[in-house]
């Protein structure tokens, strides 16, 4: 545990990647093998289901540190996070702290508290608390509440573990995809470089598209790239083996169970078969805006009510495996072909992701103005030779994007991040004129730079005007510009509407809190109902 909290803690204070990868291959290289395994669960981004809630912790606190509790509620409000606060406020004697293994701390303390009653729960953790230094304290307290968030990427971690093991990024990639058990046993087959027995389910890594920040002529004719239109759906990877189907998310949850319509029509499919593609509602023979597609994913029952009212389909646009053979290192126009005669005579439920044509990068300009009546966020961009990579690595795949809608919105509350950012306000809620009022209608926490993040937060201590717990009520008058993909109606949000993507695109020096933008201008951006 202290060696895994000391990693965290170099992750935590370097935005240098090749400094992350240097400190986990040092880490994985000298830890046994059951840590070095937990390390790479968590790492990867993988959490322990939630054991404790946060009010729960607190709770506990206010006796644990034996001090008022005025006092520990704001030290909370100054620090913004309660994994932290603990960590800072319980005297602990680290001289007493033994250093127990990262995989016992989870099999043989953590876990077993799922099992037990609130006051063994409270008296173990209190204990722990009283044992623990600050940083291990913290750690233990992010695992507790299922919180733990670490600073660096799946791939930075393939790379790593790559690089320790001895085996090739894209083997180490698959074995981190699906569900898996950290254990020695795991680690060992992660450096022997051989695959298991194969889950019938197990996914392949996505491979991700770079935005397109350069100049479109810079990439050579048209005719050397597949030009497909960019989705506005769920990525995901549909799977046939052993006469199962199986519905990977790119966030790696298995959603199966979501969408049994494309359950159905994927049983007609031959055995050994992986597609990568698109979950779109579609209705009248048109992709459907992703607002009605988060209608029904957003039910914790599938009702034929909704399963009527937004069906959908899976547009696939790539062939990762065919009779149980691995077809990513093929060239990508290959794998078109291969996909276009698999998927001859499907279901309609399974569709082709159709081809856009066009002699010059000027008519695609052309093409790609037309996204938003289309439902679509613009272009895909993917070199015909291109193999089907992991992670994103930048060069043969693009995603020309329009630009996203934009609109001139008042600061109204500032609340603390996490991790480095847990004594700085950096997630904001901002709001629009409804009647002579601003009402909230976003929140957003990204697009600023670290100074201008600095200046903000100096301002929101000066300018304060009421407190609700870490969140602070500001004087309304500051304005930022805010960026957002797509619109839609929600009964919801206090303003009738909920945005998809907010971010920050700039502060507005220039602009008075007067001239924001209203509720009424953002409705009228809202898809026109059927």
């Amino acid at each position: 545990m202290r060696a895994f909290a000391e990693l965290y803690d170099e992750i935590d204070t370097t935005t240098s990647t090749n400094l992350k990868v240097a400190a986990m291959a040092r880490y994985f290289r000298a830890a046994p093998p059951a840590d070095a395994a937990w390390a790479a669960y968590f790492l990867s981004g993988r959490r322990l289901k939630r054991f404790i809630g946060p009010a729960v912790l607190s709770r506990w606190l206010f006796a644990a540190a034996n001090l008022p509790e005025w006092l520990v509620s704001e030290s909370y409000d100054s620090v913004g996070d309660m994994a932290e606060t603990i960590a800072l406020l319980v005297e602990s004697d680290s001289q007493e702290s033994q250093d127990v293994s990262l995989a016992e701390w989870v099999t043989e303390r953590l876990l077993p508290l799922g099992n037990a009653d609130e006051p063994a729960q409270r008296e173990a953790i209190v204990g722990w608390w009283r044992t623990l230094p600050y940083r291990e304290c913290f750690l233990l307290n992010k695992l507790l509440t299922g919180e733990l968030r670490v600073g660096v990427s799946e791939l930075l971690v393939t790379r790593a573990l790559s690089e320790v093991v001895g085996v090739a990024r894209a083997d180490v990639a698959r074995r981190l995809m699906g569900e898996w058990w950290p254990s020695a046993e795991f680690w060992a087959g992660l450096k022997s470089g051989e695959l298991p027995a194969m889950d019938p389910s197990a996914p392949y890594p996505f491979y991700l598209a770079s935005p397109l920040d350069e100049d479109v002529n810079t990439l050579g004719a048209p005719a050397e790239w597949q030009i497909e239109w960019k989705w506005d759906g769920i990525r995901g990877q549909l799977i046939r083996r052993e006469k199962q189907c199986f519905i990977w998310s790119r966030g790696e949850d298995l959603v199966t169970e979501r969408f049994p319509e494309i359950v159905a029509a994927a049983a007609s499919l031959p055995e050994g078969v992986v597609l990568d593609g698109e979950l779109v509602a579609w209705r009248d023979g048109a992709v459907r805006p992703f607002a009605e597609l988060q209608q029904r994913i957003g039910r914790k029952k599938l009702t034929p009510a909704i399963l009527e009212q937004v069906p959908v389909r899976f547009l696939a646009y790539d062939l990762l495996e065919q009779d149980h053979a691995d077809l990513r290192e093929l060239p990508l126009s290959e794998r078109r072909a291969r996909l276009e005669s698999l998927l001859a005579g499907a279901s309609p439920v399974l569709s082709l992701s159709p081809l856009v044509a066009a002699r010059t990068w000027d008519e695609l300009a052309q093409l790609r103005d037309e996204s938003r009546s289309r439902s679509v966020e613009g272009l895909m961009l993917k070199a015909k030779g291109s193999a089907y990579g992991t992670g994103r690595q930048r060069g043969a795949w693009w995603k020309w994007k329009i630009q996203p809608y934009s609109f001139d919105a008042v600061m109204l509350y500032a609340q603390p991040g996490h991790g480095r950012r847990s004594n700085l306000y950096t997630d904001y809620t901002f709001g629009v004129w409804r009647d002579g009022e601003l009402v909230p209608v976003a929140k957003a926490y990204s697009g600023l730079s670290n100074s201008e993040i600095s200046d903000l937060d100096k301002w929101i201590r000066a300018h304060t005007i009421e407190k609700f717990g870490p969140v602070r009520a500001v004087e309304p008058t500051q304005v930022f510009e805010l960026a957002y993909e797509g619109i839609a109606a929600s009964t919801r949000h206090k303003s009738g509407v909920a945005l998809r993507f907010p971010r920050i695109l700039r502060r507005r020096l220039d602009k008075p809190a007067s001239e924001a933008d209203s509720l009424q201008s953002l409705q009228a951006s809202l898809p026109a109902a059927d």
